[in-house]
């Protein structure tokens, strides 16, 4: 059995509103995902919900709701933001699952058999938004936050299991050495590095201050720690620990895709645990930046809190997923605006791609009843078309293996460019008025198997443009049915296809 490629996103707090940050990483993931199945591969593809802990018990009881009401009412939000979003996920796990509750207990089991989890007392500090310990360092950098902008920390003393993360610290560093892809970009993994030398103390695993969690095994005055419980969704969602076929072909995860806010515990609990359980690690975990709005840091309290589906309703899905790729290197930060949006509209959508397809399947239609000439003599401009396409190809299929969404986009929209310079410089209007027909013909049959080649690469990013496009120039098999191997097919798009121009793919906005 071949295993699969295994991509997932960070499970999403249900008490929250999807926003920006959420669509960004469920696109990206489903990018990747969508490509790699061009490629050829068997892929798995997991998004889902973190639905214990501490807030949402809060939160549920200020607004008379039990725990698993609101998150039954709530998870709903980020379930329907996939199909919004043309996400294409094989699963949506929710924490709240009784798969997940027993892949939990069987991890924590593992662990404590390792010897690796012991029964102690914490003290310390707390941070309620992130749920997660606070050391001293952090405490001090987080008194230098303005206080308005401070997270809430809380004392905390209570009995606790501990687990020996102390122990990983030599590990876990070695790991970082041996697999310097195992963290990505690799500037994270210097600052994960950073911080794992400067000394792991033991991690505090249980809670007793409430009870909205995964009972410790034995002992169900304790729930286990929310981030112990949120990691293993990981390893629920393919098939832990009751169906080894399903775990064994799809575990170790190719890429887990999360914010740089939570890369610590992915990229030092989440490996450390699994050490200790004996499950072999995932093999890269790749650290997004922010996004900011008009230059500010987004906030509830300022009211900038960029809402997917609003965006949606104004630009399309299509548009939306473009732009969240194209705009700044993935793993950096990146700014938000409209005004930015209708730029790419405009100056790459509508002027690049839309123009080559319209004005080619304008131009057929016209010189040719609407079906595809066949082609005669290629001369060294046609040549050079065929072949620059050929070493995109390449360029973005190894821009996409490195996750480099953007220079993959701007390979691509290159192409583009070169492709409409073709069309300028060979004129069919001109050869059509000379009665140059084969010529002519020529031309037109070498744009239309460029536009082929482009149609397949941009369908991992904006699917149902691609579709669009696809059945515009006639194509009987639908292109999710396509590999990228056929890109490397020039004579994609087949004579006699029957082309309808259709309209605008990308109509312009006014930039008000």
């Amino acid at each position: 059995m071949s295993k699969s490629f295994y991509v997932t996103t960070p499970i999403y707090y249900v008490n929250d509103v999807p926003h920006i940050g959420h669509a960004y990483t469920t696109i990206a993931a489903d990018v990747i995902a969508r490509f790699k199945r061009l490629q050829g591969n068997n892929v798995f593809f997991l998004t889902g919900t973190d639905e214990h802990g501490q807030k949402i018990e809060t939160t549920a009881k200020a607004n008379g709701m039990t725990p698993i009401e609101l998150a039954d009412k709530v998870v709903t939000r980020f379930q329907d933001l996939s199909g919004l979003l043309n996400i294409t996920n094989n699963d949506f796990i929710r924490t709240t699952e009784e798969r997940h509750k027993i892949s939990v207990a069987e991890i924590f089991r593992r662990v404590e058999e390792a010897g690796d989890i012991y029964l102690s007392e914490y003290e310390g500090w707390y941070d309620v938004r992130n749920e997660a310990f606070i050391t001293e360092t952090q405490l001090e950098e987080i008194m230098a936050i303005p206080e308005d902008k401070r997270p809430i920390i809380e004392k905390v003393k209570e009995e606790s299991y501990f687990f020996r993360l102390s122990k990983y610290q030599e590990p876990l560093l070695e790991h970082y050495k041996k697999h310097p892809e195992f963290v990505q970009p690799g500037y994270r993994l210097n600052e994960v590095a950073r911080f794992v030398e400067g000394g792991l103390r033991d991690l505090s695993i249980s809670r007793t201050t409430f009870t909205w969690g995964i009972p410790v095994p034995g002992n169900s005055d304790h729930v286990i720690y929310v981030w112990f419980d949120a990691l293993t969704n990981y390893i629920t969602g393919v098939g832990f620990p009751d169906n080894e076929e399903m775990f064994k072909e799809n575990w170790p995860a190719d890429v887990h895709l999360v914010g740089k806010d939570i890369l610590r515990f992915h990229a030092v609990y989440w490996p450390a645990f699994l050490m200790s359980a004996g499950i072999e690690l995932p093999k890269t975990v790749f650290a997004h930046g922010w996004w900011t709005v008009e230059g500010e840091k987004m906030s509830k309290s300022v009211g900038n809190v960029v809402d997917p589906y609003q965006v949606v309703e104004e630009f399309g899905a299509d548009v939306f997923r473009y732009f969240l790729l194209r705009e700044i290197p993935f793993g950096q930060d990146g700014d938000f605006s409209k005004r930015a949006i209708i730029s790419r509209v405009n100056g790459e959508l509508a002027n690049g791609l839309g123009n080559l397809v319209s004005r080619t399947l304008g131009m057929i239609e016209k010189y040719f009843d609407g079906k595809v000439p066949e082609a005669g003599d290629l001369n060294s401009e046609d040549e050079s078309v065929r072949d620059k396409a050929f070493t995109m190809v390449d360029v973005f299929e190894k821009e996409m293996d490195e996750i480099a969404f953007h220079k993959a986009l701007v390979v691509l929209w290159d192409y583009i460019a070169d492709v409409n310079k073709y069309v300028d410089e060979s004129a069919p209007w001109t050869l059509a008025k000379e009665k140059n027909q084969e010529r002519l013909s020529t031309v037109l049959w070498t744009i239309v198997q460029a536009i082929g080649v482009v149609t397949i690469l941009i369908y991992p990013f904006m699917p149902e443009s691609a579709e669009k496009v696809w059945e515009r120039l006639g194509s009987a098999e639908p292109i999710n049915s396509k590999l990228l191997s056929d890109t490397k097919d020039w004579g994609i798009v087949k004579s006699d296809q029957t082309v309808e121009k259709g309209q605008s793919l990308f109509p312009r906005f006014e930039d008000k």
